[in-house]
Order: structure tokens, then C-alpha cells, then sequence
């Protein structure tokens, strides 16, 4: 059996780069405690959203495009928290909560509780994926 992928600081699973769906399962089934069923969810609503989503793992978060190479959402585990980044999500309605230092971007933090509007962030998965995505 392998080992269990490193944590990082903030709980965040050290996943080798990679491109499909498989290294993104990698991720979340390294995700820590209540996070794991959190980015489950998250996913599972993307794919079903997005039936031919690109997924990938970079700098050890999911990412999430329509196109090989071009990206509109990823996530992220900390200590308290999952931040889901909106690459482009200063033109989703209405704005997702949280505020960047990056101008078009926006997050959204789901907390231990695991309690998120599940129709409102199916919506933004919807609008963004219709948007410019970004190069990375």
C-alpha cells in the first residue's frame, strides 16, 4: 500500500501535479476529516454541471476548466476552511462572498460545518464555465 500523501501546512494534501480526473480523486481522498466529503461534493457538482469538465492537479489544488490548459475554478484546503476560487468571478451574479487582492477573482469559503448553498454554487459553476477561463 503507498503511503499517505503528505499534508502541507493548513491541511492541504501534496498531490503530484497531473492531468485528469485521476489525480484530482487522489486529492480529495487525501483531503483531511470533514474536507473529504466537502471536496466530494464539490466535485461531484462540477462533473455533473460540467458533464466534459478539464480537471487537473496544480500547486496541490484541484483545478477546473473546458478546455486543456484553461481553468475557471480550483480549490484549495487550509486549516479551518476550503477556498474555492472563481478565477473570473467578478462577473458571476450575484458575486461569490469573499474578495480578492486579484480583480476578477472571488472565493467562496466553506467552513467545518460543511454548509454551503449547493443551487447557488451549482449556478456559478454554471456562468463560469461559460466564461474566459485562465491560462496556467
Amino acid at each position: 500500500m503507498p503511503p499517505s500523501p503528505r499534508l502541507l501546512a493548513g491541511g492541504n494534501p501534496q498531490i503530484p501535479k497531473g492531468v485528469g480526473d485521476k489525480p484530482v480523486q487522489a486529492y480529495i481522498s487525501a483531503m483531511p476529516g470533514w474536507k473529504r466529503d466537502v471536496g466530494g461534493k464539490l466535485d461531484a457538482i462540477i462533473s455533473r454541471t460540467v458533464p466534459n469538465a478539464q480537471k487537473a492537479v496544480k500547486w496541490n489544488s484541484p483545478f477546473y476548466g473546458v478546455e486543456e490548459g484553461v481553468w475557471f475554478a480550483n480549490f484549495h484546503c487550509y486549516a479551518k476552511y476550503i477556498k474555492f476560487a472563481f478565477f473570473r468571478g467578478a462577473d458571476l451574479h450575484p458575486l461569490p462572498p469573499e474578495a480578492s487582492k486579484v480583480k476578477d477573482v472571488r472565493y467562496l469559503h466553506i467552513f467545518e460545518d460543511g454548509a454551503f448553498d449547493e443551487a447557488q454554487f451549482e449556478d456559478w459553476i454554471r456562468q463560469a464555465s461559460k466564461l474566459p477561463g485562465q491560462r496556467m
